[in-house]
């Protein structure tokens, strides 16, 4: 982590940064959060992560007095304070006035932690495990990218012990749904598909936009619902992530994937980039 943080209404030195022992938030996991890619000094797509943010605060009845133009600026105060280029942010939104154990410190009802860091290295192409009951697609919650994260490190944990990068999750009903931090890609005889929303999987932003501009390099992508059998007859699996942009998978247990990467993740991954140019661009010209 970078050395300087947003909290709440500025920006301070890391080691100045305190969090009430009484924050309930913090304590039962009641908060949202999302990652964001800075390119040369620039936050993509904060409009979009913005959008999920204010519905799964509504989703998880957080107190939510915040303006996206106001994040925003934050969010930039942080990337200039600590001269980032190429990275990425975490924007916290935590609970502070919930529960028995809440503090009655003068505190707001909801605390914003904005902080930056390097991008991690992931291996390419990457090795994938599988794990049932990873999600669970009928709670009332599934697919909201909360605070309570255990989950998700815990079985990313288990798989890298038996050695593998990430792991498959998933659902009650053996369906496929996602990673623990990234969406989940198919493709067969020049047809690419992902896990709908009802799999219990989230709707990352990465994925958002490839649904939206793949037909642009005739590679329409399909929400549909995903087997095992399905997976090993894929001939590209690919996952995406706000840190990884488009990774390509070599291996699925002890199962290779035939083309990694094959032709369909190239272009998606070209077109991304295209999308990304694009958006800079136009970024430029509404800032002037």
């Amino acid at each position: 982590m970078h050395k300087h943080v947003f909290h709440n209404d500025k920006v301070l030195p890391l080691a100045q940064v305190r969090l009430s022992p009484g924050q309930a938030g913090l304590l039962s996991g009641w908060g949202i959060f999302t990652t964001i890619r800075i390119y040369e000094g620039q936050a993509f797509a904060f409009e979009r992560h913005w959008s999920r943010l204010h519905r799964d605060a509504e989703r998880i009845h957080l107190p939510f007095d915040f303006s996206s133009q106001a994040v925003a600026e934050a969010l930039r105060q942080v990337i200039e304070a600590n001269a980032v280029s190429e990275g990425c942010a975490r924007i916290y939104f935590v609970n502070n006035k919930a529960g028995f154990w809440c503090s009655d410190e003068p505190c707001p009802p909801t605390d914003l932690l904005i902080f930056t860091n390097d991008l991690p290295v992931f291996p390419s192409p990457t090795k994938l495990a599988l794990q049932e009951n990873g999600r669970h697609a009928a709670h009332p919650l599934a697919g909201t990218k909360v605070i309570s994260w255990l989950h998700n490190v815990w079985s990313l944990d288990q798989a890298r012990r038996r050695g593998f990068d990430e792991v498959i999750l998933l659902n009650e009903r053996g369906e496929l749904t996602e990673c623990t931090a990234a969406n989940l890609f198919c493709a067969h005889s020049g047809r690419v598909a992902t896990p709908p929303l009802s799999s219990g999987c989230l709707a990352g932003v990465t994925r958002d936009v490839l649904l939206e501009i793949g037909e642009q390099v005739r590679l329409p992508i399909e929400e549909k619902t995903l087997s095992v059998k399905e997976l090993y007859e894929a001939e590209e699996v690919f996952i995406t992530s706000t840190s990884r942009e488009l990774l390509p998978v070599s291996q699925i247990e002890d199962h290779r994937v035939p083309q990694a990467p094959g032709p369909a993740t190239t272009r998606l991954s070209k077109a991304f980039s295209n999308y990304l140019a694009d958006y800079f661009t136009q970024s430029a010209k509404h800032s002037r």
